[in-house]
């Protein structure tokens, strides 16, 4: 029984597709997971691994796209940093990034699968955008 299960999944183009799409988001290649799982959802809408693997790589997508924009905030605010005075103009910008920042972290929603690295490196930023408001703001 065990055998014929297996040998679905592997002739079944759209099950073929998601076990392809799973593999790419264990390896954290969330974009390619999502385009296979589409791809495999679109074949057999009942194709529960599918959907799954659309909504965790969507949620994944999230954590990264603010993780990037993190990293693009503190280098922005690091320059800012550099210089020997630091102007209202430039504590109102560094206020700025850091409350789009904290709201946008309060959309994120991580699921038992999210990668925990992923989830605390978010977190991390975070924190360090809520500590660096709280310097700004005294």
């Amino acid at each position: 029984m065990l055998v014929v299960m297996g040998g679905y999944f592997l002739v079944n183009p759209s099950y073929e597709k998601s076990l392809k799409a799973k593999y790419y988001y264990e390896v954290g290649e969330y974009k390619e997971a999502l385009a296979l799982a589409k791809e495999a959802f679109s074949i057999d809408v009942y194709n529960r691994m599918a959907s799954t693997i659309m909504a965790q790589s969507i949620t994944s997508l999230k954590y990264v796209s603010y993780i990037d924009d993190a990293k693009k905030y503190m280098h922005d605010i690091n320059k800012i940093a550099t210089h020997d005075v630091i102007s209202d103009a430039d504590k109102a910008k560094i206020r700025t990034m850091c409350n789009i920042m904290l709201s946008a972290y309060i959309k994120l929603a991580p699921s038992v699968v999210t990668d925990t690295d992923l989830v605390d490196e978010a977190a991390r930023y975070h924190d360090n955008f809520e500590k660096l408001l709280e310097k700004v703001n005294k």
